[in-house]
C-alpha cells in the first residue's frame, strides 16, 4: 500500500496527535531527561506519567500574563512586531496549552509585557508598546473576542502595566520602576498623575547583572496581603542577571515591604539549564496548589527566545512564598486536577485555511497587510512586497525545537522572488530564495550570493536548522530527489545578546517583487 508524502515525512494531522506522542527518536544523553513528542515531532512538556519537563511552551513565549477564569486558564505573551499579535492560549491543567486566537489585529508598535484580566465579566488587555511609546487597552466580552480597537492611555515613560483592584474597589495600573496610576471605573482611561509607591529590593553590588531595571510588576491578593512580584537585573545579558523578587502590603496603597528571602528565583551559574529567569506571575492550580509562570533562555539556545517555564510555589509560615523547582532541568510532578487539552499546534500546513495569529504572523505589517495573503484550494497565495526579506513583511512561525526542518513547494510570478527564511529581524536573518534565473542566498542579514540556477518559476525547497547548523536543499521533481545548496551557515549568534530586540530566530516564508508567490504542502518536523 502506498503512503502519502505527508506520511513519509512523518507528519500526522491534528486528530492523530495523541497517537504519535512518544519520546524523540534520538533520545537524550544518559542521565538527562528527554521531552515527549507531539505534533510534527515537536517537544511537549507533559511526560504522560504525572510529571512534566519545562518548558511548558517552547520557543519565544516571553513575559507570560496568566488569567484563572473558573476552571479555565488563559495566557498570552509579548508579541513585539508580530501581527496578528497577543495570541491567547488556553489550558485546564497549567501544563498543556492550546492556542485560541489573536486579540490584537492592528499594528500599534512593538508589544511588550501585557496584563490580561477579567473584571466584572469583561476581559481586558493592557498593552505597552515601543515605537510609539505608549500604553493601550483593548477589551472583549468573551475571551475569543471580538476585541475592541486599541485605546491609547498615554504613559510614554513606562512599560509592563499590571491591572490591580484595591480593597476599596479602586482600579490601578502598576508600572515599571515602582510606580502606579489610577484607572477610571470602566478601565478605559486613567485618573490623575503617575505616582511612585515602591522602591524595589536591590541585589548585592558584586553580583554580575545587566542592569537594575525593575519591571514586570504583578499584583496578587492572597491571605489578607497584596503581593507584588517583580523582575530586576535586566532581561538578558549575563545568565545571572534576570531574577524574581517580591514585596507585600496589607493595602493596595502600601506601604510595601520587601521579602526577606529575595530573590525568589535567580540563575546563579552559567552551567544551569535555564538562564535569565524572570517576569513571574502567580496562579492557583485546580487542586489549590500555587505555581509561578515566568520565562527563561535555554542554555545554548538563545535563538529560541525566552520560553515559558512553570515552577511550583510554597507559601511559608511567615506569610511569604518560595519557588521550589530549582534550576528546572529535571521533571516536576504536575498540578493535580483539571484535564489536559491537546498541547500545541501542528506547524505543518496544507493551507486549507490561513491561520493568521494562531500559527502564522507577519513581521512589521503595514495597514491592510492581511489582504496580501489568502489560502485557496491548498495553496497559500502571497502578493509580493518590497525587494528582499527585510521589507517584505515575511510570514513567520514560532518553532519550539532545538533542531528542525521545514519545506514546501514554491511557485513565483515573472520578475518576483520567494523563499525560506530563518528570520530574527530585518537586520539579522538567513535564508534561501530564488528568482526565475538565480538563487538568492541570504546570510548575516543581507544578500550574499546570487548563483545561477536552471530556469523556471517552480521549485521545492527545504531548510534545516540542526542545532544551529543551517543547510538548504532544492528539488525540481516534487521531492523525489534533492540537491544540497552549496552554502551553509552557523546561526547560534542570531539572538538578543547580539542584535537586541527580545526576539527569536523564526522559520518562515517571504515573497518579494511583482506578482504573487504560491506556497503548497508546507511541512515542518522537529529533528
Amino acid at each position: 500500500m502506498g503512503i502519502s508524502r505527508r506520511e513519509a515525512f512523518g507528519i500526522a494531522g491534528a486528530g492523530a496527535a495523541s497517537a504519535m506522542l512518544g519520546r524523540g527518536t534520538a533520545g537524550a544523553a544518559p542521565g538527562v531527561p528527554d521531552w515527549r513528542r507531539g505534533f510534527d515531532n515537536q517537544r511537549i512538556a507533559d511526560l504522560g506519567d504525572g510529571r512534566f519537563l519545562n518548558p511548558v511552551l517552547g520557543g519565544d513565549h516571553p513575559d507570560p500574563a496568566i488569567l484563572k477564569d473558573g476552571a479555565d486558564y488563559y495566557m498570552t505573551f509579548s508579541s513585539f512586531f508580530s501581527y496578528p499579535g497577543l495570541t491567547i492560549w488556553h489550558s485546564r491543567d497549567l501544563v498543556n496549552w492550546q492556542p485560541r486566537g489573536a486579540a490584537l489585529k492592528k499594528n500599534i508598535g512593538s508589544v511588550w509585557a501585557v496584563s490580561l484580566v477579567k473584571h466584572r465579566g469583561r476581559y481586558f488587555l493592557y498593552i505597552p508598546t515601543r515605537s510609539p511609546n505608549a500604553t493601550w487597552v483593548i477589551w472583549a466580552d468573551h475571551i475569543d473576542g471580538p476585541w475592541s480597537e486599541p485605546v491609547d492611555l498615554g504613559l510614554p515613560n513606562h512599560i509592563d502595566p499590571c491591572h490591580a483592584v484595591g480593597e476599596d474597589g479602586s482600579r490601578w495600573l502598576f508600572l515599571s520602576g515602582g510606580d502606579r496610576i489610577r484607572l477610571a471605573d470602566d478601565g478605559l482611561s486613567t485618573v490623575g498623575p503617575v505616582e511612585h509607591v515602591y522602591d524595589p529590593w536591590r541585589y548585592p553590588d558584586d553580583w554580575t547583572i545587566e542592569g537594575f531595571s525593575p519591571e514586570g510588576p504583578k499584583i496578587h491578593r492572597h491571605g489578607g496581603w497584596f503581593y507584588m512580584i517583580l523582575a530586576v537585573g535586566g532581561t538578558a545579558g549575563p545568565p545571572t542577571s534576570h531574577m524574581v523578587i517580591a514585596a507585600r502590603s496589607r493595602s493596595i496603597h502600601g506601604p510595601w515591604e520587601n521579602c526577606p528571602h529575595n530573590p525568589l528565583v535567580r540563575t546563579t551559574h552559567n552551567s544551569e539549564k535555564w538562564w535569565s529567569r524572570g517576569h513571574a506571575s502567580l496562579v492557583e492550580a485546580p487542586d489549590g496548589s500555587w505555581w509561578s509562570l515566568y520565562h527563561g533562555f535555554e542554555n545554548g539556545y538563545w535563538t529560541l527566545g525566552r520560553q515559558a517555564l512553570l515552577d511550583p510555589v510554597e507559601w511559608t509560615a511567615d506569610g511569604w512564598l518560595r519557588m521550589k523547582g530549582g534550576d528546572l532541568s529535571q521533571p516536576i510532578a504536575k498540578p493535580k486536577g483539571g484535564s489536559a487539552v491537546p498541547h500545541g499546534l501542528e506547524l505543518s500546513d496544507d493551507f486549507r485555511t490561513l491561520e493568521l495569529g494562531t500559527k502564522w504572523n507577519f513581521y512589521k505589517p503595514g495597514p491592510g497587510e492581511a489582504d496580501r495573503a489568502r489560502a485557496e484550494n491548498g495553496t497559500l497565495i502571497v502578493r509580493g512586497k518590497g525587494t528582499a526579506p527585510p521589507d517584505s513583511s515575511p510570514l513567520l512561525l514560532i518553532a519550539c525545537d532545538q533542531a528542525y526542518q521545514f519545506e514546501c513547494e514554491i511557485e513565483i510570478s515573472a520578475g518576483g522572488s520567494a523563499g525560506l527564511l530563518f528570520f530574527y529581524d530585518e537586520k539579522l536573518y538567513a535564508g534561501l530564495g530564488f528568482s526565475e534565473e538565480h538563487f538568492v542566498a541570504h546570510q548575516y542579514g543581507g544578500e550574499r550570493a546570487r548563483p545561477e540556477r536552471p530556469g523556471g518559476r517552480r521549485l521545492r525547497m527545504r531548510a534545516t536548522n540542526d542545532h544551529h547548523i543551517v543547510t538548504y536543499h532544492t528539488s525540481t521533481d516534487d521531492g523525489a530527489t534533492w540537491k544540497r545548496f552549496e552554502r551553509s551557515m552557523e546561526v547560534s549568534g542570531y539572538h538578543h545578546n547580539v542584535r537586541w530586540g527580545f526576539l527569536m530566530l523564526r522559520p518562515g516564508l517571504y515573497a518579494a517583487g511583482p506578482g504573487e508567490a504560491r506556497f503548497r504542502d508546507f511541512r515542518y518536523r522537529a529533528l
